[in-house]
């Protein structure tokens, strides 16, 4: 099938998912804007970059801590709502960032910024479960847009820095959120309730200790993966920049970031495609082998090597971020759904939020080696997470039965 041919969807489901997928490049990349803008904001200041880096931590626990709610509010207000007031609010937020002054003032900004950038990922995955045709096709293009967002935030907030200051930075993404909620609420009226993927869902039958295991092992998975993910995208232009070997600017370290969340992101598309082919355990642990590899690699060496084990890393965390939502919507029964999510995603972003403390405190004390070095730990706590899951899945008795 040609890819300029049309996918047979309702209009309100096609809508639906191209603005999920438009939040999702938005929130990723408003999210990394700081880690960037921070060494043009220290210039400005007078500061140094690990005083400056922990103002965002109330940012990135916020961004956890927020998610909890999120579900039992899209199932009371709705969840075009509850999108709408994501594009809004996170918009509001980077004007603020933008118009601060002083540390305190930037630090208060940027954690308003964190409470609704949690608004995205638990109603956003929800939406493309119900609307999705085919639920790792899609899984795997939301999870392309938000990681290209990602990856394009170091180098576009670098040039933008350079040529009109890091203020600029951030107040023209806000103008861009604003506009894009306007042209939400005016193309799609209603709540989208697509037949999508319900129909995927099943329970899975393991036994209570076994169903135990499974719930330990993918918290473990979770949690952990919240780390690996935040400090590898935080620390990475800095890490370019310290740790590349030969001279760069600020514009050419952004850039070169941005070229190694692009590898990441592409995984994404493979990701999903396997997810609608093949079984998720199985996925899950040949993806999750990478992190841990990669992050020791990129820990012992400086140049090339430390670039490819950076572009292995953002492969593999990437790649089971689609794994896990997938399995949330397979296993977990559509009423459940929206909570699910929230819990999921307050468990790995609350954690995570406290990758910025830990950057500081091992980078002041070992470098980035020490930093990359403790990720591949908690990348190899996720390996054995996915090693448990395996195991158990291919046990369980053959025959899923359907929940929904």
């Amino acid at each position: 099938m040609s890819v300029f041919q049309p996918r047979v969807l309702p209009d309100r489901a096609r809508a639906t998912i191209r603005f999920v997928n438009i939040a999702h490049a938005l929130d990723h990349f408003v999210l990394l804007i700081f880690p960037t803008a921070v060494i043009a904001i220290a210039a400005d200041m007078g500061r140094s970059y690990n005083e400056l880096i922990w103002l965002t931590t109330g940012a990135f626990v916020a961004f956890g801590l927020c998610s909890l709610p999120v579900g039992w509010l899209a199932d009371r207000f709705g969840r075009r709502t509850m999108l709408a007031t994501f594009f809004f609010g996170y918009g509001a937020s980077c004007l603020l960032v933008a118009a601060a002054f002083g540390s305190l003032a930037l630090s208060v900004a940027l954690l308003v910024l964190g409470v609704f950038s949690a608004v995205y990922h638990p109603i956003g995955s929800a939406m493309i479960v119900v609307n999705a045709k085919q639920l790792g096709r899609e899984f795997g293009r939301n999870g392309v847009w938000g990681n290209l967002g990602a990856a394009s935030a170091s180098g576009v907030t670098a040039a933008i820095a350079v040529a009109f200051g890091w203020r600029a930075a951030f107040a023209m993404p806000g103008l861009v959120l604003i506009a894009a909620g306007i042209a939400f609420l005016t193309l799609v009226k209603d709540e989208s309730e697509g037949s999508g993927a319900r129909g995927a869902t099943h329970a899975v039958s393991l036994g209570r200790r076994g169903l135990v295991t499974l719930v330990a092992a993918l918290i473990v998975a979770i949690v952990a993966g919240g780390i690996t993910f935040n400090v590898t995208t935080i620390a990475l232009p800095k890490v370019i920049d310290e740790r590349l070997g030969v001279a760069v600017s600020l514009a050419e370290t952004g850039w070169i970031t941005t070229a190694i969340f692009v590898c990441g992101a592409l995984t994404q598309i493979t990701a999903g495609r396997l997810i609608d082919r093949y079984a998720l355990p199985a996925i899950f642990f040949w993806m999750s082998i990478m992190q841990p590899i990669g992050l020791a690699l990129a820990a012992g060496t400086q140049g090339a090597p430390l670039v490819l084990g950076m572009v292995m890393t953002t492969s593999a965390i990437y790649g089971q971020v689609v794994i896990l939502d997938a399995m949330i919507a397979r296993y977990v029964a559509a009423e459940m759904r929206n909570r699910v999510y929230s819990i999921r995603y307050f468990l790995g972003f609350t954690v995570s939020g406290f990758a910025v403390p830990m950057i500081a405190a091992l980078h002041a004390r070992g470098g980035f080696h020490a930093v990359l070095l403790v990720t591949a730990a908690f990348g190899a706590a996720i390996f054995a997470a996915a090693v448990v899951t395996w195991l158990l899945m291919s046990r369980r008795p053959a025959g899923a039965v359907p929940a929904e």
